[in-house]
């Protein structure tokens, strides 16, 4: 079997980007080493190595070039290596609800393939208050060196289940007493006549085709986001903006 190179190993587990490492450091999170572009060091550089330095993690400083080969990535000097990310359980997302005394909130993927975008949605959700998102292993990006730097360091924060099969996950959130509401264009309901408060989970599908059959089978609602104009669907991580604030408004008015 073919042995994967230093490279390939590094950019499995790694984060990079200003931002992402400095929310990784607020974590407190474990981190291997933190690799930082040799010469002079400004701004937000320096807070990341005085945090790194506090902590007593290994800081090493190398060429750009060295940066450049980890990762084809803009990494603004900085690259963290991390251990590979810790999937939770949905059990785990129900149990954060349930700590903070607040009724579930939750979003499912379906066939979210595109890295940025599920980066974008992991940003969105974190600050409407979503308590974790649920992923399928099969027909979705995982989270990866991208989506943490696109998420702006939101995935060290977020909750985030990977699961066989979205069928058996909705069941589960169900019997758990969560509403299932799926987004669809050709639904009856628009997003904001649909009663959102409560235990829910919001599904969102992938931009091209939407949700699945047996996904949109198992929801017990559908709402639609009205499109007035000649393109007739929003990428997803805008329209799962859109659902998700859409809620925070309604628990807020509740």
């Amino acid at each position: 079997m073919k042995q994967p190179n230093e490279n390939q190993l590094i950019y499995d587990d790694l984060i990079y980007g200003r931002n992402a490492v400095l929310e990784l450091l607020k974590s407190e999170k474990d981190i291997n080493k933190i690799f930082i572009e040799r010469g002079e060091k400004h701004g937000s550089i320096k807070e990341i190595i005085a945090k790194a330095k506090e902590s007593k993690i290994v800081i090493i400083e190398v060429e750009k070039s060295k940066l450049d080969s980890m990762t084809k990535e803009n990494h603004q000097g900085v690259i963290a290596i991390v251990p590979p990310f810790n999937y939770c359980e949905i059990e785990d997302i129900l149990k954060l609800a349930k700590e903070r005394k607040e009724e579930p909130f939750v979003v499912l993927l379906d066939g979210i393939e595109d890295p940025h975008n599920l980066g974008a949605i992991i940003r969105t959700a974190e600050t409407a208050g979503v308590h974790g998102i649920i992923i399928p292993k099969r027909r979705s990006a995982s989270v990866n060196s991208t989506v943490t730097k696109v998420s702006a360091g939101a995935t060290t924060y977020m909750k985030i289940a990977r699961v066989n099969n979205l069928k058996d996950a909705i069941r589960n959130l169900k019997e758990n007493g969560l509403w299932i509401i799926g987004t669809d264009g050709e639904a009856k309901t628009d997003y904001d006549e649909q009663d959102l408060t409560g235990p829910v989970g919001i599904i969102i599908g992938s931009e091209g085709f939407g949700m699945s059959k047996l996904v949109k089978q198992n929801a017990d609602l559908l709402i639609k986001i009205p499109m007035k104009g000649q393109i007739t669907s929003l990428n997803a991580s805008v329209a799962s903006g859109i659902i998700l604030y859409e809620v925070v408004r309604q628990k807020k008015n509740q």
